[in-house]
């Protein structure tokens, strides 16, 4: 009999397709070789769509992207040793963003007696696990059903970090019964009524509370946290993960300021306060601690946040957005506190001069590109002076509209991640912002975007260096070295791949050239460099 010839078994490879189908994946984002063939016997047959990346790397982006803008898990294929190696970066970045992501690689059946093979590492499910929630090998079909249908459940209940399961390639191969289980159902506690009821309370006797709101809260539905937080009535900061989920019109809101020096005497001024869904980690504040002297309550999927600070006097474990929600039940009006709004106000306008003043030949560039990028764009910016001024300039008043690989803080990710999103969001506006050297790093997956006939500018900021290392090599008394590479002609490399090119000579030119590039049958490269003021 042969392998096909059970119509209710098949190989296991096929077999997991299918599972995934059931359990809502409509994208998987890869590279097919020989060592995991099988897992691509069944994506037609189960009716997903499969994006072949060039690169491994870029397909993990893909896949990231795809899951902050699709709102599920991204999902991506790779091979044994090399494949699983090139895609350890995004997973890297996954895990620092709260991304969910499943990425499922082949394995060699025998690693201990046999030495030599193809794709062979020492211990590749170890390897992964330095970056990802836990990786684990499936000894049986059985297995396999069993952790995808954990990684899914984790994704909906717990903190959403990426997973990785690897399948021996024989098993891959050899005959499987279908899944003969109904998708994991797992149901989020609710707070506790009394603990919302006694947090209310706090609230009414501080004089000056404030909330950090970070991409935690975004991370599921989180319509209505901004009228939520109007009629609490505290002062609030968002992370760079969580702006948008306060109207920047909000007259109580300082804005995403975290990493401004002085918002530690901001922070030092509150008598309470609120941390929702948000870590306060070095790459949030850019300093040692938060510099507040108040008790502190936190908010948290995860409960290792709550022993991160010692000022912590309540932790409750909770999706952030509900929390905030129910927290507002409690109100029948805004709380009165000491904030004064012109005071807000001047804050805010002293850290936009302080961005400004460090990156004068940034801003007008950010300020033109909000004029011609449409409201529901979504953003991918990489790591670039372009993006970090941006991060603090650019207003948003919707959330999950921003994405920026702060956490890991990885070059490359926003060409493929931007692509990722563009095909989780179809005939919606999607851009990237990346930098030279960061374009290098996944350039190849411009040819994606063309193939796919993605309507996606690319806003490339081209400062011939790296900029900000050798600004911090100045700044530490080093003399500048290693920080200048040969650049290509960007426009002619955009071109030998199909892509549409534009390449602005001033800020007149470049509005028009954006919104012609949300338009067009395909990427568009936009090349500026800092001679568009001249």
């Amino acid at each position: 009999m042969s392998k096909l010839s059970n119509a209710l078994s098949r190989p296991l490879g096929a077999q997991i397709s299918h599972m995934l189908k059931d359990r809502g994946v409509d994208v998987i984002f890869g590279i097919p070789g020989v060592h995991n063939q099988e897992m691509y016997r069944g994506i037609e047959e189960a009716g997903i769509r499969h994006v072949l990346a060039r690169h491994e790397q870029g397909a993990g982006f893909m896949a990231d992207g795809y899951a902050r803008a699709a709102g599920k898990p991204g999902v991506a294929y790779v091979i044994t040793g090399p494949g699983l190696c090139n895609i350890m970066t995004p997973m890297g970045q996954a895990y620092s963003d709260s991304v969910p992501m499943l990425v499922i690689s082949s394995c060699l059946d025998e690693v201990s007696a046999r030495k030599g093979q193809l794709h062979q590492m020492k211990d590749q499910r170890a390897a992964a696990e330095t970056v990802c929630d836990w990786s684990e090998e499936a000894g049986s079909a059985e297995a396999a059903y069993t952790m995808i249908d954990r990684a899914f459940a984790e994704f909906q209940n717990t903190r959403p970090r990426p997973k990785h399961i690897q399948v021996p390639i024989g098993l891959l191969e050899g005959l499987a019964a279908p899944v003969a289980r109904n998708p994991s159902a797992m149901s989020r506690q609710s707070v506790d009524d009394s603990i919302v009821q006694g947090i209310a309370t706090r609230l009414r006797h501080a004089r000056n509370p404030l909330f950090f709101l970070g991409g935690g809260v975004a991370k599921g539905s989180c319509d209505g946290v901004a009228s939520a937080m109007q009629v609490i009535g505290a002062a609030s900061m968002v992370s760079t993960a969580g702006r948008g989920l306060i109207d920047p019109a909000d007259p109580l809101t300082f804005g995403a300021c975290l990493a401004r020096p002085s918002s530690a005497e901001v922070a030092a001024k509150a008598d309470l306060i609120v941390v929702v869904g948000c870590e306060l980690a070095e790459v949030d504040l850019w300093r040692d601690d938060l510099g507040h002297r108040a008790e502190v309550i936190r908010v948290d999927l995860d409960p290792s946040v709550g022993a991160a600070d010692p000022k912590t006097s309540l932790f409750v474990q909770s999706d952030g957005a509900d929390f905030v929600l129910d927290l507002a039940d409690q109100f029948d009006e805004p709380l009165s506190t000491e904030w004064k709004v012109d005071a807000i106000a001047a804050w805010r306008a002293r850290w936009r001069a302080e961005v400004i003043a460090e990156r004068p030949n940034i801003a007008p560039v950010i300020e033109a590109l909000q004029t011609a990028v449409p409201h529901d764009t979504m953003i991918y910016s990489d790591m670039t002076q372009l993006a970090y001024a941006a991060v603090e300039l650019w207003d948003m008043d919707l959330p999950k509209k921003w994405h920026h690989p702060s956490g890991f803080g990885t070059l490359g990710y926003a060409t493929p991640a931007a692509i990722g999103g563009a095909i989780a969001r179809p005939n919606q506006p999607t851009m990237a912002i990346i930098g030279d050297y960061g374009f290098h790093y996944t350039m190849a997956e411009l040819g994606v975007a063309v193939e796919l006939q993605l309507s996606l500018p690319i806003i490339l900021w081209d400062n011939g260096k790296l900029g900000e290392i050798e600004d911090s090599m100045t700044a530490a008394q080093i003399a500048p070295n290693a920080v200048i590479a040969h650049n290509p002609d960007f426009c002619k490399l955009a071109e030998a791949f199909g892509a549409l090119t534009a390449a602005p000579q001033n800020l007149s030119e470049l509005e028009p050239a954006v919104r012609s590039a949300f338009n067009a049958d395909g990427p568009t490269l936009i090349y500026i460099t800092p001679e568009i003021l001249a």
